[in-house]
């Protein structure tokens, strides 16, 4: 291959050519014929030299360079030569300059053409894979049309246009399949920039998929009157979504279902007949968990901020109803809620507050030394804890039918001798243990907490400063998909998270593994988050009824 005259506009009509075709920048294929040529007279000259190519983008006329470094001391005679030596070839060079030398023209052998084309169809490669990167990269999150190419191995490759991208197996909605030269509409779930290329993901079963197909159909979802705030899907079977409007005169509900169902019924259609359940998004966790385990009626809604967890009773016959097939509707309601659910009947509810009531009643009995109807209307009236008992207000107690304020001191006497006497064995025990004096002297451990954590190794101060919160208060694991309980060390003392994190805190400062200016700052942090994230609810919910005005008053945990 020799570069003449003859053909150096061809240089430039090739590169014309390929640009075209691979829809990039014709200069950077210029730019791989150049790093091809100048790798060609490189295995001519030698491999050790810095010869560059140079290709004129008007005239195609082509250059071949030697490059010199000029260097203080050199280390690859090849490439680089002293000041002194360059000065004696140029007289003004400087250390940093490269001198150049040109090369007279010549033939390619078979062996460096095929070498220069290699890499400049390697280079052209690369350009076109970073161009379709580019071009999809902000694109993630789409809905994109596109045609089956072919299937390998269950995944489905589908030409989008100007690329590849790949449908995975496991992102089919069930029984679904598609032969070559099918029409497929998919979420672009992913782009990666991947050493073989960029990869575009597709998706036909994220709930993303769904709520595009909605703005796609539903005009005022597009517009921002309405907005899908969570969404739940089993693919190809059934969804949950929830929606608000931020238009009181616009049902949000009735828009996405649309005339005589016309508008779920294309998104219907799209997903292989996938039952689609439109649930009116609430602010309240507990009155939105209500609207998303329809069509079940609950009796009872109690909730636990701390653990994240729900818990549903629902009257006996509306169980299965509940649970739904295979437990779909609660799985789909807890998936939208963000919360587990545990879903209890009126009986079996009842049958564990008897025995709540009846545990607390001997508690009551053995420590106050009083009889069953005392206990009985303690705990009637929400009393759980002998601390309860022995610290509240005195107006509490008198406020109880039949306790006047004698019967009432006596009552917070006696909590407090039994409490007294607990914590004193409490201590013996603890002191058994060997738990050092400065874990007994940190304040916000009572003797029972103490004795509780010497019995699994927590001795000494530093040994509580290095619990995790949610060692002592307890929390929850997902184990292969599934929320397992985590017992905290503490949390039979009603210990929180939020007190766990202060407790733990306060005992590294006094270890002196941080600063109390330290602590403060992070405390301070976690407040302004807080606030903002209160601040971002508030804004979000539209005015709507209070809690207690849809199931009525309950304890603090409950409605």
């Amino acid at each position: 291959m020799s570069v003449t005259s003859a053909n150096r506009l061809e240089l430039l009509q090739i590169a014309e050519a390929v640009a075209r075709e691979k829809m990039i920048d014709p200069s950077l294929v210029i730019e791989a014929m150049e790093d091809s040529l100048g790798k060609a007279a490189r295995s001519r000259y030698g491999a050790e030299y810095d010869i560059r190519a140079k290709i004129d983008r008007k005239s195609g006329d082509l250059e071949m360079t030697r490059y010199r470094h000029v260097v203080e001391e050199v280390e690859n005679h090849f490439t680089e030569l002293t000041l002194e030596d360059a000065r004696e070839i140029k007289p003004d060079a400087q250390l940093g300059d490269y001198l150049t030398d040109p090369l007279p023209p010549m033939d390619f052998g078979r062996i460096a053409a095929q070498s220069a084309k290699q890499v400049i169809m390697q280079k052209v490669r690369e350009a076109e894979r970073l161009r379709q990167y580019e071009e999809f990269k902000d694109r993630q999150g789409e809905i994109i049309n596109g045609i089956v190419k072919r299937t390998e191995y269950g995944n489905v490759i589908v030409d989008v246009g100007r690329g590849e991208a790949i449908l995975r197996r496991d992102q089919l909605i069930q029984r679904e399949a598609f032969r070559n030269g099918d029409r497929v509409r998919a979420l672009i779930r992913d782009v990666r920039h991947e050493t073989r290329g960029p990869q575009i993901f597709l998706s036909r079963t994220a709930p993303e998929f769904l709520a595009e197909l909605f703005k796609m159909e539903v005009p005022e979802i597009y517009d921002g009157i309405i907005e899908i705030k969570a969404v739940a899907r089993d693919p190809g079977s059934r969804a949950k979504m929830g929606v608000i409007s931020y238009d009181s005169s616009i049902d949000p509900v009735g828009a996405c279902v649309g005339m005589r169902g016309s508008r779920v019924q294309a998104v219907v259609n799209e997903l292989q007949g996938e039952k689609i359940d439109i649930i009116p998004w609430n602010g309240d966790p507990a009155t939105f968990l209500v609207n998303a385990l329809q069509p079940a009626e609950v009796s009872k809604v109690v909730f636990d901020d701390e653990s994240e967890r729900i818990e549903v009773v629902v009257p006996d016959e509306q169980l299965s109803l509940a649970i739904g097939r295979r437990g779909q509707n609660v799985r789909l309601a807890s998936q939208l809620t963000g919360f587990d659910i545990d879903i209890l009947t009126e009986a079996q509810e009842s049958e564990r507050r008897q025995a709540e009531f009846a545990e607390r009643t001997r508690l009551f009995m053995d420590s106050l030394n009083v009889d069953e109807m005392v206990a009985q209307l303690l705990v009637a009236e929400g009393f759980a804890t002998l601390e309860e008992v022995a610290y509240v207000d005195l107006d509490e107690l008198t406020s109880i039918e039949g306790f006047d304020e004698t019967t009432a001191e006596e009552l917070q006497a006696r909590a407090r001798e039994s409490l007294e006497e607990i914590n004193a064995r409490a201590l013996e025990r603890a002191r058994e243990l060997g738990v050092a004096q400065d874990l007994f002297d940190f304040e916000g451990l009572t003797p029972q907490m103490i004795e509780a954590l010497a019995e699994d190794g927590v001795k000494t101060l530093e040994d509580f400063a290095t619990c995790a919160d949610w060692e002592l208060a307890g929390g929850y694991t997902t184990v292969d998909g599934k929320r397992v309980k985590d017992a905290g060390l503490l949390e039979k003392f009603d210990m929180s998270l939020a007190e766990a994190r202060h407790l733990v805190m306060n005992a590294r400062v006094q270890a002196g593994w941080i600063s109390a200016e330290e602590l403060a700052a992070e405390q301070a942090a976690e407040e302004a988050a807080a606030a903002e994230a209160a601040a971002e609810a508030a804004a979000a919910s539209p005015a709507e009824e209070s809690i207690e005005s849809v199931f009525g008053t309950g304890s603090a945990s409950e409605r």
